[in-house]
């Protein structure tokens, strides 16, 4: 059975991976691993050691924490946690890499104009 961080660290694993824009052979590959392991960390189904997760930190450009945000001091991931259901919506990831990719000035106009949007909605 499944552990409730184990899960937690495996999305946000994988939403890191695809944010950057990296397969998981590519993360795999740079981590020295067979792209299945990526693949059993992602679904939780495997348990992330403390060095390999050190190493795929390191290889998508975060913090060690960034894996454990979100999770309450007990270790459980809030019922409601809009995050949750944000990471596992292709469309949702895929319009904040877009974001992401446009340049800070025109990014910071197109941020406004959605705010605007949304309280004129």
């Amino acid at each position: 059975m499944k552990h409730p961080v184990d899960a937690h660290v495996g999305k946000r694993i994988r939403h890191r991976r695809w944010m950057v824009g990296m397969t998981q052979q590519q993360l795999a590959d740079k981590v020295g691993i067979k792209f299945q392991q990526i693949q059993k960390y992602e679904t939780g189904m495997n348990r992330v050691s403390a060095s390999r997760l050190w190493d795929i930190a390191e290889t998508l450009g975060v913090q060690i924490s960034f894996f454990f945000e979100g999770l309450s001091a007990e270790g459980s991931v809030p019922a409601a946690a809009p995050a949750g259901d944000f990471f596992a919506d292709k469309e949702a990831l895929e319009l904040v890499r877009s974001y992401y990719a446009i340049p800070e000035a025109q990014r910071r106009r197109l941020f406004d104009l959605a705010r605007v949007l949304s309280e004129a909605a």
